[in-house]
Formats: C-alpha cells, sequence, structure tokens
C-alpha cells in the first residue's frame, strides 16, 4: 500500500471501535502497529486525530496511511464453505438482533499469538442480507465450551455490555470436580490476580488481587470422587471458577491440570482430555425488545460421556440461586 485510504463507514460497522475496525480493514497488520499509527495522528477520522476506542458513526470518514501488510495469500485467515457451515451450525439460537452459539471446547473465542482459526474470524458466516457481521458480546476461554452471545447492532452490543457489568445476566456452568467438596452449597469469595510466578497464565487468590465472588451448588455426586457442580460467577474474572474450584474448594475441575487435577484415578474412564466446564445457561431481558430470554446448551459430545460415565443427568438444568447473580 503505497497511498493512504479514506473510508467511509458503512451501517454494519456504525458504533465499532476504531482500533477493532482498523484491525479487519488491514488484516494481518500486528495490533502493536494499528495502535502506533493512531497514536502518532496518521489515522483521521473526518479529518481530526482519533483515539484508539473512538466509537465509529455512519458516513464518517476514516484515513488509513500507508501501511506494510505481510501477505494475505499466507497471513490472512480466509474461510472456507466448510468454515461457513461449520459457524452456521453452532447457532442455538438468532432473532435477528441477538445470536448464540453453542461453543465447542477446542477454538479459541478470538485470535492470539499462534492462533488462526477462531470464533471471532469465523463470523462472516453470519453475515445477514444486509452485509452486517454479528460481534462477540462476551468471552469465553478456549477450552470450555457452551453458550455464546452474539449480536448485530451497535445499540444491542453497547447494551449487553452494560447489563454484564451490571451483573443483569445469570450465568450457570456445569462442572465436573474432583474430589466432591465438603460443603454442597454455597458461594467462595476470594479476591484473584495474575500469578508472578513461574506459569503467568495462572491464577491465583490473594489479598491484592480483583474480588471475585462464585455461587456454587451440587447437583450430584460419585461417592467422593466425582461431582457434577452448577457454578454461578457474580464476577468475571480470568479462570475465576477454575481458580475458586481449586484453591478455596479444593476441588480442581476434571481435565485441569493448570489446577492442579490427578489424571490418573480415571484412567480407565478415558475422559476427554480438556476441561470439563460448560456455560450451559445464559437469563436475561432482551436488550432491545425488554423480552425474557432462556437459553440452554446441550453438552458437546466429548464431555457429554463423562456426566454419562458418572451417571449424571446431561439435559437441561438450571438451577436456583439465592440472591442476585
Amino acid at each position: 500500500m503505497s497511498e493512504a485510504r479514506h473510508i467511509q463507514v458503512s451501517e454494519a460497522n456504525e458504533g465499532q471501535r476504531l482500533d477493532r475496525w482498523l484491525k479487519r480493514e488491514l488484516g494481518a497488520v500486528p495490533q502493536s502497529l494499528i495502535f502506533k499509527i493512531i497514536r502518532t495522528g496518521q489515522v483521521r477520522v473526518d479529518g481530526k486525530r482519533a483515539k484508539a476506542d473512538q466509537k465509529l458513526a455512519v458516513g464518517q470518514d476514516v484515513r488509513i496511511p500507508p501501511v506494510t501488510i505481510p501477505d494475505p495469500v499466507t497471513d490472512k485467515y480466509i474461510l472456507t464453505d466448510k468454515d461457513r457451515a461449520f459457524i452456521k451450525s453452532l447457532v442455538i439460537y438468532d432473532d435477528g438482533d441477538l445470536i448464540a452459539l453453542n461453543k465447542p471446547g477446542d477454538i479459541a473465542t478470538q485470535g492470539g499469538t499462534n492462533i488462526r482459526r477462531h470464533i471471532d474470524g469465523l463470523l462472516e458466516g453470519l453475515k445477514n442480507k444486509k452485509g452486517i457481521v454479528p460481534r462477540l458480546v462476551h468471552r469465553l476461554d478456549r477450552e470450555t465450551s457452551g453458550v455464546l452471545l452474539l449480536a448485530r447492532s451497535a445499540a444491542a452490543v453497547r447494551e449487553l455490555g452494560f447489563m454484564f457489568k451490571g451483573k443483569d445476566i445469570e450465568k450457570q456452568y456445569w462442572a465436573l470436580v474432583s474430589p466432591a467438596p465438603e460443603i454442597y452449597e454455597g458461594t467462595v469469595n476470594a479476591p484473584l490476580m495474575k500469578s508472578t510466578g513461574k506459569d503467568k497464565e495462572k491464577v491465583v487468590v490473594d489479598e491484592e488481587g480483583q474480588y471475585a465472588i462464585t455461587d456454587y451448588q451440587v447437583v450430584d455426586t460419585a461417592g467422593k470422587k466425582v461431582a457434577f457442580i452448577v457454578f454461578r460467577p457474580r464476577t468475571g474474572r480470568t479462570h475465576q471458577i477454575r481458580a475458586h474450584a481449586a484453591h478455596i474448594l479444593k476441588c480442581p475441575l476434571i481435565g485441569d491440570k493448570k489446577y492442579g487435577y490427578d489424571p490418573e484415578p480415571f484412567l480407565a474412564q478415558n475422559l476427554a482430555p480438556r476441561v470439563h466446564l460448560h456455560a450451559a445457561f445464559l437469563s436475561f431481558s432482551h436488550p432491545l425488545t425488554k423480552k425474557k430470554i432462556e437459553l440452554h446448551a446441550p453438552l458437546p459430545h466429548d464431555i457429554k460421556k463423562g456426566w454419562q460415565e458418572f451417571g449424571f443427568q446431561d439435559k437441561n438444568i438450571s438451577v436456583e440461586f439465592k440472591g442476585k447473580s
């Protein structure tokens, strides 16, 4: 690219952050370079300097400076017909404004180091007749399956963002843990922060961390060896359920070697190697119509066999917790 480009913001991109919009336009350009060209004033919106988190409006003129883009043939992921069929197969709800997917536990929600194929990069496969591509409203860890919410309009994305932050959305996660906890119902209130040790991706309980609250209730047990628990996180910290289960309840999730799971007692069961954590239930008021929405995501086949192996119910279950989420 040798000359600056000027692009008008379309209706499909109304309300999107400038940095995220540029990432879609520029493809394989590193995020650090995108921040740099914004910070140094090379990107202009209607002729004025802009900020990375600035929300775009329909009809605005965005100047994109010349940047070196790696070869798109080798660096930009191109959707195939198989990809489009895959992302469509995950849809469990679609009312035109909102979409819910049942995300598998073997694909990341968004891109990162050495991650080329992810849910966010496949959303073009859900583009509607107006050309609007839905946007992520929240995230799930790569190994966590279950309900993932998307929205097609800026208004819905914005309102749902407020709802998640304001705890107006009920989230329930299913998990298998080992051993069963000593107390079968309660609330964990323990601050969490990223580890400063060798494993920086791990989260630990620390008084200097961010407050984190998780309700839990045991649904069933297989003796003291395994328990089926429904967790309701009231906050949204990284690895919150996994860390609270391991550090406070002393019952790491099955498959979660990062937090102390021991696979040795389960070799005969041939369980799926991933974390047995599933975002099974989401309940909220529709951001536009205010209609009550309840979304249930069936267990995926890879971890469903764990529930069946221990004789646990694997149909729709939602627990009545005390107090607001």
